[in-house]
């Protein structure tokens, strides 16, 4: 086929396509219904275009030539539709409702196929395993479709999630299922329930593993190309393609679930990694690359369907409404069977009966059952007789699906109500136009005033503004419960967090390793919001202000190396992430006087900001705290602050200057250029310095005093220095043989004693030493009371320490003098549990 003829079969294929969006909305009709019904029509004239004028004829022409394999449908299209729709979900949403997406993906296909193969091989002529592979094909819900009529019809956002996971997932089990049986066929064998079950883990884990991956490797690389959003855009359609050969034709997994990781993870991370601007560009580039890729991918698919179904028989027409039947009872155990028990068992959160008769109208079938079905008439080596029935079923069933499932969708999400607001959202829909008319009405007359023009016309818009108003109930969110206007004024700043955080990554306030961060954060916070309400929010304020798990292992490991180098990065971030949920915290306040205040009123306001307020405290609290150990970090942190909205403020100015065309394209180029140049230094973060020096430290400890500078070498090359945080339990066991004491260098450190009470210990004083006395672990408990600065002493040297310096020697034995009364007390506390030994001697610690 000519180059020339190709490229104009598919220019005139976007040209038809570019009109069927209005034409399905004025026919109100799924797009890919009406998608299947051209491409369906272009089929069937094709092949007797002989009365076609020149241009339409070539038309036709090209398209009866167009090589349209089961390859071009699965390595053209469906990596680029399969990423689209991950890159464009939310992944915090979809692993809310892993387990029923999963569910619907994995165990859905398998009843499928097994319900599909067992129920025509009893009916009809064909083996099982034919009736299964072709259970397999059809077994997928298609992204396509799926896709394509949930955005057409408004379903709400966690139904359009469950039913978009399980379309996303779910091609990987079809096609590892249908693999193995077509391999079975070939071999003439039985199919191995064994077989089956390794192949498919293998596949749908081994391609999440190599999706993960790729996806992984790819955002690592956007900051090498920041900067290039063209750059930027070509990598992830180079990568969607990629990832999906490499796994299927070099690792032998399955190249579905990879693309879909890779799409998530470039999705979840992208919005982070790459400019703002470059990524609104990216989503959009890939919005255009999806509809192109789901317009054509139906259209050739439906091209196939009159040459598929030329050979059909009655028969084969009574076993495509058996197969409708079977795979819709299949589907209707999975959704009122498998989904309720889950929800009992606690283990995703509840499916409505709305939500799951959706579902089970959700399953259509489209292009990828097609494309499977293909793959089959392709191979010589399977029986005629089961390729034409395979591709006739598969054909029919698709149609069917389509046309009865797709044109019911709409109907019954409208029934059900779901794509309607809900009570509370209709009521601050109301409260919100009554405050903005009115706002707006004010403004309007200002305007009126300032341009001198009469009340006469003021009257004209006047009806407008009462009618709009007459229209909404001003007293309808009134009637809310307290708790229901609360819940959405959580929501409310909840939603407005995430788009603070989002807007300081946007105007670089922040990097895109803190703004990762922050915007996990505030998900996970506006979910608790969703879930339990003020309650939910403060509990889990609480949890974002405990020391993370990387924070943590930091620890440990500073703990068993001695190098602060992991602790000192992991305090620099919680620093910077403290800094920066003050900041949003208190302009959340303001927002909520401001703004929320008009729409849900002051009673429930004042509730709400109280709970910020609380949070406000806690994280002036844990941001005190840090900054009274590092002041001069804390001062850092603050001027770099300031530096990176200085730079933001400078930025913004120079391109409003540049849109009123007050300075030019050269000019703006250079003063941002001056701009990087004048506030990098300044805003450019430093590391933490957490070196704790043994040699500085042992001077702040008044046992040290006097010692000469020989003795204080010494004991500063056995003493470990180490940094303990707020709350943090300091082990006085070092492993199974070996006891420690500690010298408080600065910071504080609480005792909690056998009898109840407790001890605070400032800088300069000491902890464990009686342990290492008395040869004997005390139940007494060290707990950092804030960022303290440790030396610690294990065993081994201190013995060593005693018998090298007398004169240390003496200061301890003054100190466990001292004590000695206390030891005395906690013997008596224990002596009704076991025989204490005596006390040794202190006179024989100077031997």
């Amino acid at each position: 086929m000519k180059i020339g003829l190709l490229v104009f079969g598919l220019a005139g294929l976007l040209a038809l396509i570019s009109f069927m969006p209005p034409l399905a909305g004025r026919l109100r009709l799924p797009y890919s219904v009406l998608l299947a019904i051209v491409g369906f029509v272009l089929g069937v004239i094709i092949h007797v275009h002989g009365w076609a004028p020149g241009v339409v004829a070539d038309f036709l022409d090209s398209l009866q030539h167009f090589e349209i394999s089961s390859e071009t449908f699965l390595f053209v299209f469906l990596p680029v539709l399969l990423f689209e729709t991950a890159l464009a979900m939310n992944i915090r949403r979809l692993l809310d409702d892993i387990s029923p997406i999963l569910v619907m993906a994995i165990v859905a296909v398998v009843v499928c196929t097994l319900a599909v193969g067992f129920s025509l091989a009893a009916i009809s002529p064909y083996g099982l395993v034919v009736c299964l592979m072709l259970g397999a094909i059809v077994a997928t819900t298609d992204p396509v479709a799926v896709v394509g009529i949930f955005r057409e019809v408004g379903a709400p956002r966690r139904l359009t999630t469950l039913v978009e996971g399980e379309s996303l997932f779910n091609d990987a089990a079809s096609i590892a299922l249908y693999s193995v049986l077509l391999s079975v066929l070939f071999s003439g064998g039985e199919p191995s329930v064994l077989e089956v079950a390794r192949s498919f883990v293998i596949s749908f884990v081994g391609g999440g593993l190599a999706g993960l991956v790729m996806g992984r490797l790819a955002t690592s690389l956007f900051s090498w190309l920041r900067g290039w959003p063209t750059a930027e855009v070509t990598l992830t359609v180079a990568l969607a393609y990629l990832t999906f050969f490499v796994a299927e034709h070099y690792l032998g997994v399955s190249g579905v679930v990879a693309t879909v990781i890779a799409g998530l993870v470039v999705g979840s991370s992208g919005r982070t990694r790459m400019s703002p601007t470059t990524f609104e560009q990216l989503e959009g580039s890939w919005a255009q690359f999806g509809f192109w890729a789901n317009s054509l991918i139906f259209l050739f698919a439906a091209m196939l369907i009159p040459r598929m179904m030329a050979e059909i028989t009655w028969m084969e027409v009574f076993l495509i409404l058996v197969l409708f039947i079977v795979t819709l009872a299949a589907r209707a155990v999975m959704v009122y069977g498998l989904l309720p028990l889950l929800g009992r068992l606690r283990l995703s959160t509840r499916v409505s009966r709305s939500y799951r008769a959706v579902m089970l109208l959700g399953g259509l079938r489209g292009a990828v059952s097609l494309a499977l079905a293909l793959a089959v008439t392709e191979q010589p080596a399977v029986p005629h007789e089961a390729r034409q029935f395979i591709a006739v079923a598969t054909t029919g069933f698709v149609l069917m699906t389509l046309f009865i499932n797709g044109l019911t969708l709409r109907p019954l999400i409208s029934r059900l109500g779901l794509n309607q607001l809900s009570p509370v959202d209709r009521a601050l829909r109301d409260q919100a136009q009554v405050v903005e008319l009115e706002s707006l009405r004010l403004r309007i007359a200002e305007i009126a005033r300032n341009e001198h023009i009469g009340q006469d016309v003021l009257n004209r818009l006047k009806t407008v503004f009462d009618a709009g108003q007459a229209s909404m109930d001003a007293n309808q969110v009134h009637q809310l419960s307290m708790d229901e206007r609360v819940a959405v004024g959580m929501g409310i700043l909840a939603g407005r967090e995430e788009e603070m955080f989002f807007a300081a990554l946007k105007a670089q306030v922040v990097d895109w390793r803190t703004a990762e961060s922050l915007l996990a954060r505030a998900e996970r916070l506006g979910d608790a919001v969703r879930l339990g309400g003020i309650a939910g929010f403060e509990a889990d304020v609480e949890a974002d202000l405990r020391y993370s798990k990387a924070l943590r292992l930091a620890l440990r490991l500073h703990h068993l190396t001695g190098q602060p180098f992991w602790l000192a990065r992991a305090l620099a971030q919680r620093f910077t992430n403290l800094m920066s949920k003050w900041a949003v915290a208190r302009r959340l306040i303001q927002f909520a006087r401001t703004d929320v205040q008009p729409l849900l009123g002051a009673e429930v306001t004042d509730i709400i900001i109280a709970a910020h307020q609380r949070r406000l405290a806690l994280l002036d609290g844990a941001l005190q705290a840090m900054a009274l150990q590092y002041p001069s970090y804390a001062q850092h942190m603050q001027a770099s602050y300031l530096a990176r909205m200085a730079r933001s403020m400078e930025h913004v100015r120079y391109r409003d200057m540049l849109a009123q065309n007050l300075i030019s394209g050269e000019t703006y180029a250079d003063l941002v250029e001056q701009v990087e140049t004048r506030w990098g230094p300044l805003e450019k973060q430093n590391g933490l310095d957490i070196s704790l020096s043994a040699a500085v430290l042992v001077k702040r400890v008044s046992l040290f005093e006097g010692l000469d500078e020989s003795m204080m070498a010494a004991i500063s090359k056995v003493l470990k220095p180490r940094l303990a945080i707020p709350g943090q339990e300091i082990p006085t066991r070092i492993g199974r043989n070996s006891r420690a004491m500690y010298f408080v260098a600065s910071g504080a450190v609480v005792l909690d004693l056998p009898d109840g009470t407790t001890a605070e210990l400032g800088s300069g004083q000491t902890f464990g030493e009686m342990a290492l006395v008395l040869h004997h672990d005390f139940q007494a408990q060290a707990h950092s009371l804030g960022y303290s600065r440790l030396l610690m002493l294990q065993e081994k040297d201190f013995k060593k320490l005693l018998e090298r310096f007398p004169e240390l020697n003496e200061k301890i034995n003054t100190i466990v003098r001292q004590r000695l009364r206390a030891v005395e007390v906690w013997q008596q506390f224990e002596s009704g549990e076991r025989q204490h030994e005596p006390l040794p001697d202190l006179g024989s610690l100077k031997q």
